[in-house]
């Protein structure tokens, strides 16, 4: 094989969503302070930690936020945008709204990324095939109005539950997004969802003798709140 192609450097992307139930999500080394970021719509900045866990490796930190449909945007600025965060530091990126009024009524929402790229000793390089990984972690960002009704912890017993064939239609007439999980009906699980606001979602039904669906939903936290019951109509 010829010498410029041992000295290649192969780059892979892996892409890690955050779980629904840690309070934390990482990539890499690089740990974010929370699973999910909630931005207030009247405040000027939000505050993320981020945070290095490796002992010996240091890494150039990458952060942008998108849109609900992948794309690139431009609503947010992320400061400082890019950075090198060595062994063990802990770092406090800085997330500014800049983008038009958003929608009054409802929850928008945006997704936060934070690339960690390792960095590269050259020396040890020189001559060798390396395989750089370079983790992607993304989080869902919301981007709430003040004053919604009702409070966001009253939210998750507003779900109405409609029998639909074999299906459940799940319909969530609140402002904000509502992610459910552990349901089950007739003893059966159900898949992990998220409805959108005033809106609804459909999902397969195991056993439709079922009458009723326990739940629960994810808070502001990362967190499962406490199971709820409801009545399937």
């Amino acid at each position: 094989m010829p010498g410029h192609m041992l000295r290649n450097t192969l780059f892979t992307l892996f892409i890690s969503t955050a779980c629904l139930l840690p309070s934390l999500a990482s990539a890499g080394g690089i740990m974010l302070g929370g699973t999910r970021i909630i931005y207030p719509a009247d405040q000027k900045q939000v505050s993320m930690s981020v945070r290095n866990t490796s002992d010996d490796s240091s890494f150039l930190v990458q952060s942008w936020v998108e849109q609900s449909d992948d794309q690139k945007s431009q609503d947010f600025v992320v400061t400082p945008p890019l950075y090198v965060s060595g062994p063990g530091n802990e770092n406090t990126l800085r997330l500014m709204y800049v983008g038009a009024p958003a929608a009054p009524d409802r929850e928008t929402l945006y997704y936060f990324n934070t690339k960690a790229i390792p960095s590269v000793d050259k020396k040890k390089m020189e001559g060798k095939n390396m395989l750089m990984l370079a983790a992607v972690t993304r989080i869902k960002l919301f981007l709430r109005p003040a004053g919604l009704t009702p409070a966001v912890d009253k939210a998750p017993a507003e779900l109405k539950f409609h029998r639909a064939g074999g299906q459940v239609r799940i319909e969530n007439p609140t402002p904000y997004y509502l992610t459910l999980v552990e349901m089950k009906a007739g003893g059966n699980s159900l898949s992990d969802t998220m409805v959108s606001p005033r809106s609804s979602i459909t999902v397969p039904l195991p056993s439709t003798s079922a009458e009723s669906i326990t739940y629960r939903t994810i808070n502001d936290y990362g967190a499962a709140t406490p199971e709820l019951r409801a009545k399937i109509i």
